[in-house]
């Protein structure tokens, strides 16, 4: 069978032989040039397979063809929207994008740990700019739910937050399905800060205010959080969100705690200092704000489950917990593009599914 060859096993160890960041500028490059190249995107379509048809489902408004979708931050200016369909996706997460290009933090950025399919990052929102992502977008293939994620750029003062988001939003948000405000992002100072209620309230509001004006009162928006908020700091924050009239929540984002890494790899992980932390390790802390958060939200507002999402059965035990959909991003370094159709296939042989 076609699917039983995963050409991803055999290129790993030379990928994880590269610089992480190399490794994806190259990936990245193969992939526009695969894109242009007749035949491949079907050839994909064989080898991963499409989404069962009892997988779709309406959220938000939309359909998603699958439930699995892909998260924020692999694919920052929508460059490779036609390969994530053909590998199966139900939904791609472009961004984050900043309105005004930047180009992050300073090199090397980007460390794996193959060991505990950990990733450590602190690229900072690296960003084309809204205008040349809004380019690409305009170009985007059909029968594919594309999701803007946006932030603001790293000169902007706090105060100031509100003007870049509405820009991303402005230049954005007529080209996606959905908009995603990332304000739970480590790597950009004074960012999360933007969760505390007395921030996030008139953000919301200005937000939705521009959204009304450009007439996209349907168009889903969601904010995404960080998993480091303690208990009472995320119930004020999605209390906030809840009443302004915000269409859902995606949790959550990297993590800052070093007890995700196991006690021998810990030293490593503190040597290369600040950043993210994703992957494996944050199954168990993503799974508790997922459930924390659907205790506290009302059925009209959704939840996008992300962190340590790896496999069928870790979106299995997500949807049956309460989300609406799920997003992958480490899984995919470590375990390789035919991990979308193997975990679309084993949703849709698991009887206890409901989709």
């Amino acid at each position: 069978m076609i699917r039983s060859f995963d050409p991803y096993a055999l290129l790993r160890p030379l990928i994880f032989r590269m610089n992480p960041e190399m490794a994806h500028h190259a990936a990245f490059t193969l992939g526009g040039v695969a894109q242009r190249v007749p035949g491949v995107l079907g050839l994909t379509r064989s080898l991963c397979g499409q989404p069962d048809p009892g997988l779709a489902r309406e959220v938000l408004g939309l359909r998603f063809p699958s439930p699995v979708g892909l998260a924020a931050g692999l694919d920052k200016g929508a460059e490779l929207l036609p390969l994530w369909k053909a590998l199966g996706f139900g939904f791609v997460e472009i961004g984050t994008v900043t309105p005004r290009p930047q180009a992050g933090n300073p090199k090397p950025r980007v460390f794996r740990f193959p060991e505990e399919n950990l990733i450590l990052n602190r690229m900072g929102f690296n960003s084309e700019g809204a205008e040349v992502v809004a380019r690409r977008l305009k170009r985007r293939p059909a029968g594919l739910v594309v999701g803007g994620n946006i932030g603001k750029n790293k000169e902007t003062p706090e105060e100031e937050a509100l003007k870049d988001y509405e820009a991303a939003f402005r230049a954005i948000a007529p080209l996606v399905d959905y908009v995603a405000l990332n304000i739970s992002s480590p790597n950009t100072p004074g960012l999360r800060r933007l969760q505390a209620p007395e921030q996030l309230k008139p953000l919301l509001e200005g937000v939705l205010a521009l959204r009304k004006d450009l007439a996209l009162e349907r168009q889903p928006l969601l904010v995404k959080l960080a998993p480091d908020l303690d208990a009472r700091e995320l119930d004020a924050t999605v209390d906030v969100i809840v009443a302004s009239g915000v269409t859902g929540l995606i949790a959550t984002n990297t993590t800052l705690d070093r007890n995700i890494v196991s006690e021998m790899n810990r030293a490593k992980v503190d040597a290369l200092g600040m950043g993210g932390l994703s992957g494996r390790g944050l199954k168990i802390k993503a799974r508790e704000i997922h459930r924390q958060v659907l205790s506290r939200i009302p059925p009209h507002i959704k939840l996008m489950a992300c962190g340590g999402i790896g496999s069928g059965e870790d979106a299995a035990v997500a949807l049956q917990d309460g989300a609406a959909l799920v997003q992958i991003y480490s899984s995919l370094i470590f375990e390789g593009p035919m991990l979308v159709g193997r975990m679309n296939r084993d949703l849709a042989e698991r009887t206890y599914y409901s989709g």
